[in-house]
């Protein structure tokens, strides 16, 4: 893995102490003046996190729109490789709280995957992490299953190297599946529970998939 310099760290934590400076103003002004009696304590702060939370999306997605990292592979020292440890800062530090512990419920995990820049059809959910959104494109009616992973990165050593990642509609991914960097799953398709999907696969459309690196099973 590359070193995040001084410098990506500083453009993160000026991000991060916008969103932390928005949220508590925030804060004040909206709640400051209510009288919430003997729990008005504990109501400002769990206030405070969550419009944090709602001004680090919004600050997160400002910076990708201005700096968007790359795909391919990321060359040491270039824009994108900045924008793409930015983003890694981002979830080693933010993001990944919310998406790894299970603390929110699938429904609103829907919402912060949307904010976070993913691409989610209709009636489509994820009960595991996914942990580059904003490479990933996912149909409608599909399911991700518990604790499974989809990721748009590979990091081999010092390569670094960044996917898209699309799945189709009608798609079922199994629990503790991993999916990683580039893959393409067609329509209908299955990826059984605990299957290793290696980066740049294609899958058709229907194709049962499982295994450690997952190998066609049957039509």
């Amino acid at each position: 893995m590359r070193k995040i310099t001084t410098s990506q760290v500083a453009v993160f934590f000026t991000l991060f102490g916008v969103a932390i400076t928005l949220g508590v103003l925030t804060t004040k002004l909206l709640l400051g003046w209510i009288p919430l009696g003997d729990f008005r304590g504990i109501v400002l702060v769990v206030a405070g996190i969550v419009f944090v939370y709602l001004y680090a999306f919004a600050v997160y997605r400002i910076f990708l729109h201005f700096m968007p990292p790359g795909e391919g592979e990321l060359r040491e020292g270039s824009r994108q490789e900045f924008a793409a440890q930015v983003n890694i800062l981002f979830y080693l530090i933010l993001f990944n709280t919310l998406i790894r512990t299970h603390f929110l419920p699938i429904p609103l995990m829907r919402l912060v995957y949307l904010a976070l820049g993913a691409r989610l059809g209709k009636s489509t959910y994820s009960a595991g992490a996914i942990l580059e959104p904003a490479f990933t494109e996912i149909g409608a009616n599909s399911i991700v299953g518990h604790d499974a992973v989809l990721t748009g990165h590979t990091i081999e050593g010092s390569r670094f190297a960044l996917a898209r990642t699309r799945i189709g509609d009608n798609v079922t991914i199994g629990a503790m599946a991993v999916i990683m960097s580039g893959v393409v799953i067609g329509d209908g398709a299955i990826i059984s529970a605990g299957s290793v999907v290696l980066k740049g696969t294609n899958i058709g459309p229907n194709e049962v998939w499982g295994g450690v690196p997952a190998k066609r099973l049957k039509y």
